[in-house]
């Protein structure tokens, strides 16, 4: 058994100075966070109300007409608790009439529509409340690709994309994010009874600790079977990391120049910063 324990303290401080710190140096004090009711982004919102003050976080829920009473439910009990701003967008209008065009849409294309249409929406928000997109994609979902381009893989900064799920799960106790959000099934809510370990077909503990050793202790596919795990599951695993990195990338430049962004102009050194 890969152990994964954190030390929530050390994690609370770093995240809260990570996010108090990428606002302000550009110029920000204010976030905008998209609050499902799952346990992401409840973690990432009380992290940021932790580091920018309650006032400071807008919370925005955006339900499609499918979306689970018990999300919205849940996402209303952080906002009760951390007494801050908050809004519900529904984008059921604004989503539908593209669905509408292919009769034979698959739920995966409606999925991406929605994550999509949900980041249109958080970054008007972001005008309007003049604070900057927070991100909610963990470790695992982007190791695994387990996300939406330019959807919920989109956002101004992310204090949570080197915690694996389980590791989420241990500093959203500390934080005490309540016990519904952290007890309940992970699900995107992209369609009645959907859920993330249905979909992936294995559970977040199960493949945290085969990511956990081949991502943080570089071990090879045959040292994570001599650890005890299933050969065809870490190839699995294996690769679905590869087929996604493009997710996890910019999208590459063709270089013409002396200076390409990306390669080698890659941090402001003469502009003051």
């Amino acid at each position: 058994m890969v152990d994964l324990t954190i030390n929530t303290d050390v994690a609370r401080q770093i995240l809260t100075g990570f996010i108090r710190s990428e606002i302000t140096r550009v110029g920000f004090s204010r976030a905008v966070i998209g609050l499902s009711g799952g346990i992401d982004s409840a973690l990432s919102c009380v992290l940021a109300v932790e580091a920018l003050g309650a006032e400071n976080v807008l919370a925005v829920r955006m339900p499609y007409k499918s979306s689970s009473s018990d999300s919205l439910d849940d996402a209303d009990l952080l906002i009760e608790q951390l007494q801050i701003p908050s809004k519900t967008i529904e984008i059921t209008a604004m989503v539908d009439p593209l669905f509408g065009l292919d009769p034979e849409i698959s739920k995966l294309r409606k999925g991406n529509i929605m994550a999509r249409e949900r980041m249109i929406v958080l970054y008007d928000q972001s005008e309007v409340f003049k604070g900057l997109v927070i991100g909610t994609s963990n470790k695992t979902e982007i190791l695994l690709g387990y996300s939406t381009q330019f959807g919920d893989a989109a956002s101004a900064m992310n204090p949570l994309g080197d915690l694996y799920k389980t590791q989420i799960r241990q500093l959203s106790r500390a934080m005490n994010v309540p016990g519904p959000i952290i007890d309940k099934p992970p699900s995107a809510d992209l369609w009645q009874g959907q859920t993330d370990e249905s979909e992936l077909g294995f559970t977040y503990e199960q493949v945290d600790q085969v990511l956990y050793l081949m991502v943080d202790h570089r071990y090879s596919p045959q040292e994570c079977v001599e650890a005890g795990f299933d050969e065809k599951f870490v190839d699995i695993v294996l690769k679905r990391i590869r087929r996604n990195q493009f997710k996890r990338m910019q999208p590459p430049i063709a270089k013409i120049s002396n200076r390409t962004v990306g390669y080698d102009f890659l941090y402001l050194r003469d502009w003051g910063t």
